[in-house]
């Protein structure tokens, strides 16, 4: 595997009985890398995640996520990678501080880890004053945010964001961008799915998915330029015809 490489898939295919839901992808993504995975819903990004992840076996093809094999070494996937889910993957019932404990203890953090991780979240996000709060209490932006950090409290090297901005206003969208970028700057790489084009605008590199294959894959403005549209949405819609 290329030391610049940290996801490398050839021909990752899922099926269900006769149904393929990923269709025969091929793709690499760079270390440092905002990988953005386009497509309405239902066109197989979910599906190709949870491959990657190690929480689905591929049908067929291979591929290869920090350096580890997808169908041999899945549990070794999930040491090096963070996830955050569309539901969040927080526990409503627990506090915000007892989250990101749990979360830390998951992935194999000392107390003194945790307590420091816990205390850098906590001033790094203005939820100091919220600590001892039931997390279902916090405001959907709040959750959002709170959740993006707990997939990173272990430091992993690669961030994969399953729909992270599905439910949320614009400007919510927004600033959760910036931590994505901020999260970029120290050299982890986003892999993050959506079905709002617009933000394939704020990706390093875009690929496209229509009906579970991969369509078109580059960066946004030479995607544009190769489809002669002035949004991605207009190249969206070119694809999808």
């Amino acid at each position: 595997m290329s030391e610049t490489k940290v996801i490398e898939v050839a021909g990752l295919t899922k099926k269900f009985g006769d149904f393929k839901a990923v269709d025969n992808i091929s793709f690499e993504v760079e270390k440092g890398e905002i990988f953005g995975f386009l497509g309405a819903n239902g066109a197989g990004k979910t599906t190709a995640m949870r491959m990657l992840t190690g929480l689905s076996k591929p049908s067929s093809g291979k591929g290869k996520v920090a350096g580890f094999d997808v169908l041999k070494e899945s549990e070794r996937i999930k040491e090096r990678i963070g996830y955050m889910s569309q539901k969040f993957s927080l526990y409503e019932d627990l506090t915000v501080k007892e989250n990101i404990r749990f979360y830390g203890g998951i992935y194999g953090l000392s107390r003194q880890q945790i307590q420091t991780k816990t205390s850098h979240i906590l001033e790094e996000l203005n939820l100091d004053q919220v600590g001892t709060k039931l997390v279902k209490s916090l405001p959907l932006g709040w959750k959002q945010r709170l959740a993006f950090a707990v997939s990173m409290v272990h430091e992993p090297e690669i961030v994969f964001l399953d729909e992270p901005t599905g439910g949320v206003d614009p400007m919510v969208r927004r600033q959760f961008w910036e931590a994505i970028y901020q999260a970029a700057e120290l050299g982890r790489t986003i892999f993050v799915t959506t079905h709002y084009m617009d933000e394939a605008e704020y990706c390093d590199r875009i690929s496209i998915m229509v009906a579970g294959k991969i369509k078109a894959l580059d960066s946004p403005d030479k995607l544009k330029d190769q489809f002669e549209a002035g949004s991605m949405d207009e190249v969206f819609l070119k694809l999808a015809r």
